[in-house]
């Protein structure tokens, strides 16, 4: 079996309480793709926020994590079944579902035996949508602090980031892209959803671990300061591939 990357069953509340959602529009895109919308597979769904929207396009949402706790703290929906699988053996029939999502996780799996399962458990003429994030934007006065905490938890970032920097631009996929267009993810936030955020990042949990002490904390106050008590608008360029199976 592949061996699974587990970077947050660990703080798996925190991670479905300050995760951004993704934007109506892209949801909405994918669903324009299908040929049919009878199934879909969310892959890596973590605490679900993909597969609950995507129940209301499919008649069923297959969504597959290989974290038990993360599957604990996900959304309950009548239409999406969650399963505990690894992305790469999924255990899903073959030629059985019309959209594959795989949201923020692509990088973190074998994305060869990935692909080679995604092409398995596509229907002919299915949809595969892969997305991520990078570093968010913000107003210079708040940059001047958030730049100070990435470069504290800089060096307790994992290789993967790189895939995610370059925008999924490396990866082939196993059929000819689809023209996607361009999607933001905005958030209206303030300080403590920010704070908690930063807080899930698996940098943070890595210098915590090797450190035994909270990088965010050492910027805090001076966030707090410049941040305010207003909340503020927080937006990440997302990255999304489509490809559709032969």
């Amino acid at each position: 079996m592949t061996s699974f990357k587990d970077h947050f069953s660990g703080h798996a509340g925190d991670y479905a309480r300050f995760r951004p959602q993704y934007p109506a529009d892209l949801y909405r895109h994918l669903v324009s793709l299908c040929k049919e919308t009878e199934s879909a597979w969310d892959c890596a769904t973590g605490n679900g926020q993909a597969a609950v929207v995507l129940a209301e396009y499919f008649d069923q949402v297959i969504a597959t994590d290989a974290s038990e706790l993360q599957l604990s703290a996900a959304q309950a929906h009548p239409g999406v079944s969650y399963r505990c699988a690894p992305a790469e053996q999924s255990g899903l029939p073959s030629s059985s579902v019309d959209l594959i999502s795989v949201a923020q996780a692509l990088h973190w799996f074998d994305i060869n035996a990935f692909l080679k399962e995604a092409a398995r458990v596509l229907k002919p003429g299915g949809v595969l949508a892969v997305w991520s994030y990078d570093d968010y934007q913000m107003p210079p006065d708040i940059s001047v602090v958030t730049e100070k905490i990435f470069a504290e938890v800089e060096d307790y970032w994992l290789p993967e980031r790189m895939i995610v920097a370059r925008r999924y631009r490396d990866i082939e996929l196993p059929w000819d892209d689809i023209v996607v267009p361009s999607f933001d993810m905005t958030v209206e936030w303030d300080v403590n959803a920010v704070l908690g955020y930063m807080r899930t990042w698996s940098a943070t949990k890595r210098y915590e671990a090797a450190l035994g002490s909270d990088p965010i904390s050492l910027h805090e106050i001076a966030l707090r300061a410049a941040w305010g008590t207003k909340t503020r608008t927080v937006r990440w360029p997302l990255t999304l591939r489509a490809t559709r199976r032969d």
